[in-house]
């Protein structure tokens, strides 16, 4: 696979550091997963919501954590105690551990959590201080600048 080199884009920016970064960790495959499956909504101007796929797995068994722009989410089964009794034929559930991490852009915040039919769903909320908002600038016009001007000569 290709890689990008975005140092000079270093140079001539600034801020979007962590963006470059974000972007340069895209094309490495050892963080190509595809368990569990999930989709990422959003459900309103300053919400979003990302519901995972996690059949067979309960409350007990599930921890999200939010810690310096990443959201992790992990699943560990718990030891069955019917291992030993029961012989699978086919085994299509998967029963095995994972560790799912989203970075999050700045403000963003995670509102709630919940786990419904087997889908874990997770609300988050932006929270843009007002200082980072965008606010309209007026433009004073200088009143002197608008009368005519008077151009005084003295006849010889």
């Amino acid at each position: 696979m290709r890689h990008v080199d975005f140092s000079p884009l270093y140079r001539s920016t600034v801020g979007f550091d962590r963006l470059f970064t974000m972007l340069d960790s895209l094309g490495q495959p050892e963080q190509a997963q595809a368990y569990p499956p999930y989709n990422i909504e959003r459900t309103g101007e300053n919400t979003y919501r990302i519901t995972m796929a996690v059949a067979g797995f309960d409350e007990t068994e599930l921890s999200i954590e939010a810690h310096a722009h990443v959201l992790t989410i992990k699943g560990e089964k718990a030891e069955d105690d019917q291992a030993g009794q029961t012989e699978f034929l086919y085994r299509g559930i998967a029963k095995r551990a994972f560790e799912r991490r989203f970075q999050l852009a700045d403000h963003v915040e995670v509102k709630s959590a919940s786990l419904k039919n087997g889908l874990l769903h997770i609300d988050l909320l932006r929270n843009i201080p007002e200082a980072m908002k965008p606010r309209r600038i007026a433009i004073a016009s200088d009143v002197a600048s608008q009368q005519p001007k008077a151009i005084e000569a003295h006849v010889a």
